[in-house]
């Protein structure tokens, strides 16, 4: 049963990859898929509000989603970075939360932010780049593009890990899950899934989705569960 819609857009900023809105209607469980990136997450309930740094995830979990709520989320590019909170510090579920103001506002760094929505916020993280909340690890980048030229293949891997807060690796293989779930998400068959993501054969396929997005093959192909939010992505090869 779908009880959650989501819209996103991409975004041209340096920091940014995209944003996305959601809105629940009932409330129910739904599978929280494996994360790679940094989000910043404004949560809208009733008579309550929230803006939330949300770290890496490395295992799909399964999530109670409350009825009637509201979110909106900043994906951060890989390698963009909180100057104040290591990276690795927030992963697993070790988010911080910044309660809100009556005027919608957030304290953040010493300072009442203004809470962003789905249309301002490249404005608001230009902001945070302005101010030096923010910074971007170029290698990181060019590590996700193949381009290993710049540094040491040693020096990347170890700048890799304290940004991102994962290993490449890591990160590889989280993309590799979600891009195989959403082949299948959209009708491709398992054994096109298996092909196009670069898995060795069926059943590294299921191990892998079953760790990092919570599923089968088959029961997201049926479109059994809710799953939490995504979009098309293309497959980075084996890890």
């Amino acid at each position: 049963m779908t009880f959650m819609t989501f819209e996103d857009r991409p975004s041209t900023s340096r920091y940014v990859e995209r944003v996305w809105r959601c809105q629940s209607t009932i409330g129910g469980v739904f599978y929280s898929m494996a994360e790679g990136n940094l989000e910043l997450v404004v949560t809208r309930l009733e008579g309550f509000s929230l803006v939330t740094l949300r770290g890496p995830v490395t295992m799909a979990a399964p999530i109670t989603c409350p009825p009637n709520g509201q979110w909106v989320a900043i994906r951060f590019r890989i390698g963009t970075y909180f100057r104040s909170f290591a990276t690795a510090a927030l992963l697993n579920h070790r988010d911080i939360n910044f309660p809100t103001t009556s005027d919608d506002r957030f304290w953040f760094d010493g300072e009442a932010w203004p809470v962003p929505d789905f249309a301002n916020a490249e404005v608001f993280v230009e902001r945070l780049a302005k101010h030096g909340a923010i910074g971007m690890e170029p290698s990181v980048q060019a590590a996700i593009c193949g381009d290993h030229q710049v540094l040491s293949r040693r020096s990347v891997q170890r700048r890799f890990l304290r940004v991102a807060g994962m290993t490449h690796a890591q990160y590889r293989q989280i993309a590799r899950a979600r891009h195989a779930a959403q082949l299948l998400h959209a009708g491709a068959s398992i054994l096109d899934a298996v092909h196009e993501s670069g898995y060795f054969d069926q059943a590294h396929l299921s191990r892998s989705l079953k760790r990092l997005v919570g599923l089968t093959p088959t029961t997201i192909l049926r479109r059994e569960a809710q799953l939490s939010f995504w979009y098309k992505t293309e497959s980075l090869g084996p890890a």
